[in-house]
């Protein structure tokens, strides 16, 4: 380091170090500077869509050694690890453990462990509620409370429920609903009735999880969902799972007869409509796929935490060589601020 300073003064000049930050973002590059580099207030800029919370109800229902890492969250944990990595606010759900005969146990009590959780921590947590679904009636009502009495930011939903994917028209009174109110969708995957354990010793989350992701979307887009609701936003999770991969076929399906009134302008626009986060897919691969498929609007931050290291998607986003600084800095923070306007301030 002594060697670094004697040769040029920036590095080691405190009053210099907004400039050498300028500079670096530039070139394109300053996302990827250590983040013990930067100043608590430069460090807090982004907005992480997909994160976990475990409300005391789930630990005890669930029990911590289904739970994995997730039996382990706490607030605080949370903040520090935020912190840390330039994180000013986490979306957050309930991790992707669906029992059916637990969702109305778990909904009300989850939900307001997240209204209290915001509150506690203004501005440092967002909150997506925990919806009883598949039962329809039961899930009506928990959107109206918690959006009428305890004002969360959107809801989450799994990509199934058993064998039934979000865009069935089983759904569709939840969607007129959702519609209505212009709500937020934070959509996970889970493991669907037909296709658990498919590979022997490889946990559905490795390959299954991200193909479930891709039945969710082609549900939502073949069905019609997304043009009968174009008030809802919905963010999938992990980019788009396979989506990307299988943009070919899916363009060609879009347009025989059988879809066109869905896809009246090609399944590219349809599917530009849609969020993706870049949770476990903040790679050159998968970033450099999706960022050719939709439009960098609709890609959002996200890390999967506590699933996953948030230093992971930090490092990795910037490193995978697909942005430049301009456009990090709109998936890091600014496209999710169209979907979370109050965390604007």
């Amino acid at each position: 380091m002594s060697s670094a300073c004697g040769n040029n003064s920036l590095l080691c000049s405190h009053a210099s170090r907004r400039a050498f930050l300028t500079s670096m973002a530039a070139l394109g590059i300053g996302s990827s500077l250590p983040l013990s580099r930067l100043s608590a207030q430069e460090k807090a800029f982004r907005i992480d869509v997909h994160g976990h919370m475990t409300p005391p109800i789930v630990l005890e229902t669930m029990g911590a050694a289904s739970l994995g890492n997730f039996a382990k969250w706490t607030p605080q944990i949370a903040i520090d690890d935020m912190d840390k990595n330039g994180i000013a606010t986490a979306m957050v759900s309930v991790p992707p453990h669906y029992e059916p005969e637990l969702v109305e146990k778990l909904a009300r009590p989850s939900n307001e462990f997240a209204a209290k959780l915001a509150s506690d921590h203004k501005g440092r947590f967002g909150t997506f509620a925990f919806l009883p679904m598949p039962h329809v009636d039961a899930t009506l009502k928990e959107i109206a409370y918690v959006f009428d009495t305890l004002k969360l930011d959107g809801v989450g939903m799994y990509t199934n429920y058993g064998d039934k994917w979000i865009g069935d028209p089983a759904f569709d009174p939840i969607f007129e609903e959702l519609n209505r109110r212009k709500a937020v969708v934070f959509t996970h995957p889970i493991t669907a009735n037909c296709c658990g354990n498919l590979v022997k010793n490889v946990g559905d989350a490795t390959i299954e999880w991200q193909t479930d992701t891709t039945r969710a979307i082609a549900s939502m887009l073949f069905n019609g969902a997304v043009m009968r609701y174009p008030n809802v936003r919905v963010i999938f999770s992990h980019g788009g799972g396979t989506m990307p991969y299988l943009v070919e076929r899916f363009t060609a399906a879009a347009r025989t007869p059988k879809f066109k009134d869905q896809f009246p302008k090609g399944f590219a626009a349809e599917a530009a409509k849609l969020f993706y986060d870049t949770a476990w897919t903040s790679n050159p691969v998968a970033m450099g796929a999706l960022s050719k498929v939709v439009p960098l609007s609709q890609i959002v931050f996200g890390t999967d935490s506590p699933a996953r290291t948030m230093a992971d998607h930090v490092k990795g986003l910037a490193e995978c060589g697909v942005f430049d600084a301009k456009q990090m800095q709109q998936i890091q923070r600014e496209n999710a601020l169209t979907l979370f306007p109050r965390f604007k301030s």
